[in-house]
């Protein structure tokens, strides 16, 4: 059983086994299982559990304690789950015979999204999960980029509600397919709760690998297929804006090619700083419905910057979340702000803004797919 602890006073059951439990109550799952063993159930009561599992917690160390029964002797194991910054996102509940079989849980770690800098945390864990590998790992995403590598997921108008506008009580669980850059593709179930107190003020996650070599492969719909499609020909690039932090929350269709949007520490850095005010302030004119244009300069992958027009439409329902319907097009009658030298060069001597090296073995690759193609 997996305890998510992700907000405080919270702890709720996210899964028993393979199997999602959504957040359900863990005293009331943890007496169903007992009651499967009645010499367990004999020996051990939930508030006996329930210290055990709150000391877990607090003192962020795995236990492991023998537990008498008539049946024999049996254990009882509780593992923490660690966030990027040592935290506990959620405790792990094993009960069998002491003597017998000790199966190893499936990894499963911790990550944060922080608002004000708009990008999930992540542990070096992570890569122990199927569907990211080492050599993509970077401590910082941003949202988009998570969204880019998710398959068959249709859930992100409530994702970016939660995130963006995180309030006390907000929750939300799915899984998604990684099919991975580089390494093996794997399912992951996601728990989050929204934060909102003394800590960076956002959204906490528990991400547990749920991967199974019987694992039914997860295809795009047929009309997000076409849709794509259509635009990749056309080539026309939309996007989710967020206007009040300005930055790219998803991609609709392809990215487009000339905007580094991804591997920044900073998200906001895809547009020039003193265009951003500028994209923030069309916020107004999209809540009373209508749309809005404006000409900013994009981050590229050379360092310097691209005129980019950009033709917003409301976000349907999400209007209050400054979220909008972005069609970017390269302005192709203003010189380019580019500088010179090769790829992902630092220009002027001026530290990266971004995980460059990471970003070259994504674009390699990419490369060698075009090719393989």
């Amino acid at each position: 059983m997996t305890i998510e602890t992700l907000a405080p006073g919270a702890l709720s059951v996210a899964s028993v086994g393979e199997t999602a439990r959504e957040f359900a109550g863990w005293q009331r799952v943890a007496q169903r299982l007992l009651a499967r063993t009645p010499a367990l159930y004999d020996s051990l009561t939930t508030s006996l559990i329930t210290e055990a599992v709150l000391g877990v917690r607090d003192r962020a160390q795995e236990l492991e304690q023998s537990v008498p029964t008539t049946a024999g002797p049996h254990l009882l194991r509780i593992r923490p789950v660690f966030g990027p910054a040592g935290d506990v996102h959620a405790v792990r509940v094993w009960l069998g015979p002491a003597d017998g079989p000790k199966p190893e849980p499936a990894p499963a770690v911790g990550a944060v999204w922080d608002l004000d800098t708009q990008t999930v945390a992540l542990p070096g864990g992570i890569t122990s999960l199927c569907g990211i590998s080492a050599e993509e790992y970077v401590p910082g995403m941003s949202i988009a980029e998570l969204f880019a590598r998710m398959t068959a997921f249709d859930r992100h108008a409530e994702l970016l509600d939660l995130l963006y506008d995180p309030k006390p009580g907000d929750k939300l669980q799915f899984e998604v397919t990684m099919p991975g850059l580089t390494g093996n593709p794997g399912r992951w179930r996601i728990t989050i709760r929204a934060r909102t107190d003394t800590r960076p003020r956002g959204a906490w996650w528990l991400i547990e690998d749920i991967s199974s070599t019987s694992m039914p492969v997860a295809w795009p719909t047929l009309e997000r297929v076409g849709l794509r499609e259509a635009h990749r020909r056309a080539g026309t690039h939309l996007a989710v804006v967020q206007l009040e932090h300005t930055s790219i929350s998803h991609w609709l269709t392809d990215p487009a090619p000339w905007i580094r949007w991804d591997y920044l520490f900073r998200p906001v850095e895809a547009f020039h700083p003193d265009d951003r005010d500028r994209l923030a302030e069309l916020g107004g004119n999209l809540r009373s419905g209508g749309t809005a244009g404006v000409v900013v300069r994009a981050l590229n992958y050379n360092g310097g910057y691209t005129p980019t027009s950009l033709l917003m439409y409301p976000y349907p329902g999400y209007s209050a979340r400054q979220l909008a319907i972005a069609q970017l097009v390269r302005v192709p009658d203003i010189p380019l702000l580019e500088p010179e030298p090769s790829l992902l060069d630092v220009p002027g001597g001026h530290a990266p803004i971004g995980y460059d090296d990471q970003l070259r073995h994504w674009l390699s690759r990419r490369l060698e797919r075009r090719v393989d193609y």
